[in-house]
């Protein structure tokens, strides 16, 4: 059976209800066991509070957080699917039903004059296209609140400055404070180039929070170590994980990306 332009519709509304009012396993798991570890009473309320809220939000089906964010799909491909229609603009008219039924708040704007056009505009939703092997579409949604996009950062390293990555990524959480409302998830691009590193860390939240190697855990523990706490008011726990992605870059670049999410660590997918 092929893929239709209504699969995808519905499809991309089902995803975005998921991805609004449910939590993926993993980052409940891991709030509940930063609650579990976190030694600061302040902090062990609001992480409490932030899993009731999880629980109301899936129980009443309705969004985790009033910033519905601004919405990022990735689209995988199989070679040997190849649909008769514009997959962006079926995606698009999913993300405008959604807007009514879940509903969503309207957060694209016109960055100059800030006139509104609901959730999709040009450049919105940002719909991130690939081309895998098989016969299937597979699609995940990350929507995205201001509040932690607005504190990630971008550098432009010297080549010799390898070892100023991780202070670098620190320094950007530390900067943060509480603006991103923490307990975050801290995604880094390595590589590529200026543009290129960005998408490498906004796609590196994707991954499973358990899903770090050696390097990202010593970074996640000097991390831990600010003592800025869940929503900034101190305490253990102030990254829930960090993730980095790679790519070979020139050889005068060091391109290095922070993309910072917030404990509302929102995504969801499916295939087609």
């Amino acid at each position: 059976m092929n893929v239709t332009y209504e699969d995808v519709v519905k499809g991309t509304i089902d995803l975005l209800v998921q991805a609004e009012t449910r939590l993926p396993d993993d980052t409940v798991s891991a709030l509940t066991d930063a609650n579990r570890c976190e030694t600061n009473p302040i902090a062990k309320t609001q992480i409490a509070t932030i899993l009731e809220n999880i629980k109301l939000a899936s129980m009443r089906k309705i969004p985790i957080c009033q910033d519905t964010g601004i919405l990022v799909f990735f689209v995988e491909i199989g070679r040997e699917c190849v649909p008769d229609f514009d997959i962006r603009d079926a995606i698009r008219d999913g993300v405008k039903k959604a807007t009514e039924i879940i509903p969503l708040r309207p957060n694209a704007v016109h960055p100059i004059s800030r006139e509104p056009s609901g959730n999709v505009g040009d450049g919105l939703p940002d719909i991130v296209l690939d081309i895998t092997e098989g016969d299937r579409i597979r699609i995940t949604v990350m929507p995205k609140g201001a509040g932690s996009e607005n504190v990630s950062r971008l550098a432009m390293l010297n080549p010799a400055q390898v070892s100023d990555i991780k202070r670098f990524v620190i320094e950007t959480v530390l900067d943060a404070g509480g603006k991103p409302c923490p307990p975050v998830i801290v995604g880094v691009g390595i590589g590529g180039s200026f543009d290129k590193a960005a998408r490498l860390a906004k796609k590196a939240i994707l991954r499973e929070i358990p899903d770090m190697d050696d390097y990202e855990r010593e970074i996640l523990e000097d991390i831990n170590s600010l003592g800025i706490g869940t929503m900034g008011l101190g305490g253990d726990i102030t990254a829930l994980a960090v993730h980095i992605e790679y790519s070979y870059c020139h050889t005068a670049s060091l391109p290095v990306a922070v993309n910072i999410q917030c404990w509302a660590n929102r995504r969801a997918s499916m295939e087609l």
